[in-house]
């Protein structure tokens, strides 16, 4: 015989606890405020009628119902439930058990936390896009001319097409191989230190040679670094950054691009002016910046949780690397969203990636002083897209947050770039150039503030963060082919056409007119995703 439970919980006087009765805790007590509050914001109100319909509470009249409808096989226990059914309460968060508080990782970061991710985020964008823009669209196209400035055009599309390539794989083999990576550094870090490394030295090794053939064969190694950081970088925001915040943080974050991406043009233009020693500088600078900047924005960053103990997905192998170059299945937002940003990228990149020879060849085309001048358009260019792309990023992200709106903004944001894209058609001049800088930046601000967030959100599986990511960052890579190979073959078939060695006027006006045609297509596009408004 067990004695009664004695006053305040505790067992009688022999001792023996009953398990799951005397050992309760005292939930009033064990919870905190917050906890409580949880719980009741869990609670799903149930009115005891549905309809207000008579007959429910008639005995008589549900007895027959039910004899009535048994004849029916299997109709029986349908009349009982509509007998009585509870409706459930559509506001209640059983509807949509995710906190939007709490990130992919299942953790909910303090506020300091999110500030933390956030400047993390811009600050590495911007210094990674500095050196890259200054390199890639000014510093390399100049070295190109400077070897044989019969081939510049060719060179530079061949170095861009290659390396795309190479990008492209990295993507998604160090996407893949991020999301199965288990150490007590997590699962992202370690591949991101070790890609920003890899991705200087190769930069820094480029200002010591002036072999076309070594130059590309480097400028693929640090495209593979590179990448090697981003595929990882990129699916942070979709493992760490929780939904309420998010469209906020991408918009901190295409500030950051944007910012230094102008930024790029006028750091690229200033070295520019320098002459070869400008040239070796850009260089240095590269393998400075992209050597430090994994270091700097792990430690900046809330650590990242060991990763040891997480549950083993598929194991890793050659077969399952290759099976996830396979994109996902039934899933078309996924793709419209793919090929619309690599359409959208691929316009941006016909214009900026030759912003140098077309500021030279079609705005000062005959004048002995073209590349000096054409250096102070592009700085002019940048400080002007810096202001404009700048207010766009900061503002857009937080207001498309409040609407609960990304589809819509990012099409729009297409548009206006295509409307700057035929201002230096309308004017051949520098002024034509700042038009294009003014409208094609404010809109190329609102495109990079939202797109990541609309990326993330048409994430099909968000286990496979880091390959989908990885994926859709494709089009990053590819844009580059696409926009490169347009411009360099418009350029063949203008020079073909007009019967000219060196590359005509002409063939970049229709450079811009290719470009407008293919980011309008990457605008209606975006609008085809239909589980994103």
């Amino acid at each position: 015989m067990v004695d009664e439970q004695g006053a305040g919980g505790k067992p009688a006087g022999n001792g023996y606890i009953r398990p799951g009765i005397d050992d309760r805790p005292d939930l009033d007590k064990a919870l905190s405020a917050e906890d409580k509050e949880n719980i009741a914001r869990l609670a799903a109100p149930m009115p005891k009628k549905r309809a207000a319909e008579s007959s429910v509470d008639d005995e008589q009249t549900q007895s027959v119902k039910l004899a009535t409808d048994s004849q029916v096989p299997g109709s029986g226990m349908a009349a009982l439930a509509a007998v009585d059914t509870a409706v459930p309460d559509e506001d209640s968060a059983f509807m949509d058990m995710r906190d939007p508080m709490v990130s992919a990782d299942g953790h909910r970061p303090t506020k300091t936390e999110i500030v933390r991710l956030g400047v993390g985020f811009t600050v590495s964008a911007i210094a990674c896009a500095i050196p890259w823009v200054a390199l890639s669209t000014v510093i390399l196209p100049r070295v190109f001319e400077q070897i044989d400035a019969g081939s510049k055009v060719f060179m530079l599309g061949l170095v861009n097409s290659i390396g795309a390539f190479v990008a492209l794989v990295a993507n998604i083999v160090f996407g893949t191989l991020s999301d199965q990576t288990r150490s007590r550094f997590g699962k992202r870090t370690p591949w991101i230190v070790i890609g920003g490394l890899i991705t200087g030295l190769s930069i820094g090794a480029v200002a010591f040679t002036r072999s076309e053939a070594l130059i590309v064969t480097l400028w693929c190694v640090a495209q593979m670094g590179y990448n090697m950081m981003l595929a990882p970088y990129v699916a942070v925001m979709s493992d760490r950054v929780p939904d309420k915040v998010r469209g906020t943080i991408s918009g901190f974050y295409g500030a950051g691009i944007a910012v230094g991406q102008t930024l790029g043009s006028v750091v690229g233009a200033a070295f520019l002016t320098r002459g070869d020693a400008g040239l070796f500088q850009a260089w240095m600078m590269g393998l400075a910046v992209f050597s430090l900047v994994g270091i700097f924005v792990v430690v900046v960053w809330p650590r990242e949780k060991s990763s040891k103990f997480e549950a083993d997905g598929e194991k890793l192998s050659a077969k399952a690397i290759l099976r996830n170059f396979r994109p996902p299945r039934h899933a078309p937002d996924f793709y419209y969203a793919l090929v619309g940003r690599t359409l959208m990228m691929g316009g941006y990149w016909m214009i900026t990636t030759y912003q140098l020879y077309i500021a030279q060849d079609y705005i000062y085309a005959g004048d002995p002083h073209a590349t000096d001048k054409a250096a102070a358009i592009i700085a002019t260019m940048g400080i002007i897209t810096l202001v404009v792309s700048l207010i766009a990023a900061v503002t857009a992200g937080p207001i498309t947050d409040r609407i609960g709106r990304r589809k819509l903004p990012v099409a729009l944001a297409s548009c206006l770039f295509a409307v700057g894209a035929a201002m230096p058609l309308l004017f051949r001049s520098p002024m034509g150039m700042y038009l294009f800088a003014a409208i094609a930046g404010l809109g190329y601000g609102v495109y990079n503030a939202i797109d990541q967030a609309l990326n993330v959100a048409v994430l099909p599986n968000p286990k496979e963060a880091g390959k989908d990511l990885g994926i859709l960052n494709l089009a990053n890579t590819l844009s580059t082919v696409i926009g490169t190979m347009m411009t360099s073959i418009v350029v063949s078939i203008a020079k073909s056409a007009m019967h000219a060695s060196d590359t005509p006027a002409a063939a970049y006006a229709w450079v811009f007119v290719v470009a407008i045609v293919i980011v309008l297509i990457a605008a209606a596009l975006v609008m085809r995703i239909r589980n994103v408004k």
